[in-house]
């Protein structure tokens, strides 16, 4: 499943140069994650590195958006290749 930033999210910031797939974006009021774009770092990293380094734990899976490790890989390959 894609993740998403909550609205525990202290803009900081730290979480835009860890995703590999530059998914994250400044929002209106939060920073926001692309789910067309996150993949949870499947095929990067062994966990999703905006979770990983955000101080308020503001980045969480985003129960609309499922995937399986399968779909989430095949996204990475569609964006970056094999």
């Amino acid at each position: 499943m894609a993740f998403m930033i909550n609205d525990e999210c202290i803009n900081c910031a730290i979480c835009v140069e860890e995703c590999p797939n530059q998914a994250i974006s400044e929002g209106d009021e939060i920073y926001v994650i692309n789910t067309d774009l996150c993949t949870e770092c499947i095929g990067f990293f062994d966990e999703p590195q905006c979770a990983n380094v955000c101080p308020v734990e503001a980045c969480v899976p985003d129960p609309d958006h499922k995937e399986s490790e399968a779909e989430l890989m095949e996204k990475k390959k569609r964006l970056h290749g094999d």
